[in-house]
């Protein structure tokens, strides 16, 4: 559905206009303005006549209906069109969820499509308003204050994250730990909340550049002015940062996945050498014993009074001997 579209002049809304074709024709004639255009999951229907009105690329226009897309820029005859994917923690569940935004920037106009959750449009159109000053640079304004807000907030994701990793950190290394399954399931939990992040802030990065005018397309990206450059430089900055991050949590994560395997296996070992020392103390009453129960008629031992006390006491004693040996060793 349609959330909202306005027509902008010099940087200041000037009306919310009902029908997108008839607030673009006037956007169009007045040669100073351009309308945003916000839709929420639209239908195939809902879309094609946006796509039709506003001459959207139909492989474009495709992407935005089915969504699940990676971060990508897309330039075609009459629009350029970014995919980024916004992030939500939820701190309730330790979850990590991704949204999609798509992004068409053209001649006079932007169209922003939503979908899931997640996703800042609402609050970077308020902000933008608010600045006027900002907004007044068109449609370039609007991509990259998208940008930087969805950006911006990779870094708080990012440092929740660090935040549970230290928790689950703490939790393994712990010495009351007791190495249970349930720790490694959080851990590959964890880990699989990374991968999620990564999809989402990995491939951004070439996009971002290119709209920096980093790499062979970078100059003279259409629809986009050249002043904006070292804006989305500072974006490309921040998201480096998210990058570098997000490769630390998953070197991180995989060393406390590694340390907890392995304390579980040293565990293990310690439990076998307990139940070995154990056993081993059990099997001299249970092999002298079973000698002494088969009952052969010229066992002599068996006619001596003092036969069983002596029998026990040996017994006794080496099981007594061996305890302290084991001790000595560190198995009991």
């Amino acid at each position: 559905m349609i959330v909202d579209c306005a027509i902008y002049r010099a940087g200041r809304r000037t009306e919310r206009a009902g029908e997108f074709t008839e607030a673009l024709a006037k956007a169009r004639a007045s040669g100073d303005a351009f309308v945003w255009l916000g839709v929420l999951d639209p239908s195939e229907e809902e879309f094609g006549r946006v796509s039709e009105e506003f001459g959207l690329h139909p492989l474009a226009v495709e992407d935005a209906l089915k969504a699940h897309q990676r971060p990508k820029l897309e330039v075609y005859d009459d629009s350029l069109f970014m995919v980024l994917k916004p992030v939500v923690y939820e701190p309730r569940s330790d979850r990590v969820s991704l949204g999609e935004v798509m992004v068409f920037v053209g001649e006079g106009f932007v169209v922003t499509v939503r979908h899931g959750d997640g996703a800042p449009l609402a609050e970077v159109r308020d902000r933008l308003e608010h600045e006027p000053e900002i907004l007044a640079h068109g449609p370039t304004a609007v991509l990259y204050a998208i940008a930087d807000a969805v950006v911006d907030h990779y870094l708080v994701v990012a440092a929740e994250l660090q935040t549970d990793l230290e928790e689950l950190e703490t939790e393994v290394f712990s010495p009351d730990s007791s190495g249970s399954r349930d720790t490694a399931e959080r851990i590959y939990t964890f880990k699989r909340q990374v991968v999620e992040f990564r999809r989402a802030t990995g491939p951004l990065a070439a996009p971002v550049g290119r709209l920096a005018g980093g790499g062979p397309f970078g100059h003279g990206v259409p629809f986009v002015h050249d002043s904006s450059q070292p804006f989305f430089r500072d974006v490309g900055d921040h998201l480096l940062r998210v990058n570098e991050s997000v490769e630390s949590l998953d070197r991180l994560v995989s060393d406390i996945l590694s340390a907890h395997l392995a304390q579980m296996g040293v565990r293990q070992n310690d439990d076998m050498r307990k139940i070995s020392a154990w056993a081993a103390m059990a099997a001299v009453p249970t092999m002298i014993a079973g000698i002494y129960g088969m009952n052969f008629e010229s066992m002599p031992e068996l006619a001596w009074p003092g036969s069983y006390p002596v029998v026990v006491l040996a017994m006794v004693g080496i099981a007594v001997a061996l305890h302290r040996q084991f001790k000595r060793r560190g198995w009991l």
